[in-house]
């Protein structure tokens, strides 16, 4: 099943990389206390692949469309997790630790199981770039014909590794339903931090990205 992506404000068509892995964790915010996985891969988390196989201060992603090529099964796992957080700088001048067995809780999570995604994005150029985004569309795909990363790329959580390689003629799953609002981009700015936000829907395996989400400060989310 093949359809046009939207290509770069240059004219160029998205790179793309298969990633697939045993389990995956897309958290929905809205939920606090229990953690829930959108069934779908969300475009932070598609950064963060991309990001593991190959990032240049020069450029950022940006995912344009996701592929999900698996079926959506899910599966319910216990975990522990700490409530006592440690800041790296404080950690490094002040011997600071924390004291993970005093402050555990268990929580179960909804993730997802034996996943596969394929994912389209394009190369942004920042204006310090003294390339063309062809090199590094190229530099990308080299690395993964060669399977190499900068970090093992995960999916959601460090728990679940994911595997990549270039794409193959795999079939989309043929589902086509509503995912509600989920995670466009984190923006770090000089005062606060803000969200972008977007109506996800996928449409016959295919989830498209617009370029820019509603952006909300953490305290209006």
């Amino acid at each position: 099943m093949r359809e046009e992506l939207p290509a770069s404000p240059t004219g160029e068509p998205p790179v793309s990389v298969q990633v697939w892995g045993p389990g995956a964790l897309f958290t929905r915010p809205e939920l606090k206390v229990e953690r829930v996985s959108y069934p779908v891969m969300t475009p932070t988390a598609a950064i963060g692949v991309l990001e593991a196989i190959f990032w240049k201060p020069e450029f950022t992603w940006r995912p344009v469309a996701i592929d999900v090529l698996a079926p959506i099964r899910q599966f319910t796992q216990r975990r522990n997790e700490t409530t006592g957080l440690v800041f790296l700088e404080d950690a490094a001048r002040h011997g600071a630790t924390v004291d993970a067995a005093g402050n555990r809780t268990q929580r179960n999570a909804v993730c997802l199981r034996e996943v596969s995604y394929r994912i389209h994005a394009h190369v942004q150029l920042r204006e310090h770039a003294t390339k063309p985004a062809a090199a590094y569309r190229d530099q990308f795909r080299r690395r993964v014909e060669r399977g190499q990363c900068f970090h093992q790329p995960y999916l959601g959580t460090r728990e679940f590794s994911a595997a990549f390689a270039p794409v193959d003629e795999q079939p989309r799953q043929a589902i086509t339903d509503d995912l509600g609002i989920m995670l466009h981009s984190v923006h770090h700015g000089h005062s606060a931090m803000s969200f972008s936000w977007f109506t996800a829907r996928l449409e016959a395996g295919r989830m498209h990205i617009p370029r820019s989400g509603i952006t909300a400060t953490p305290q209006e989310v």
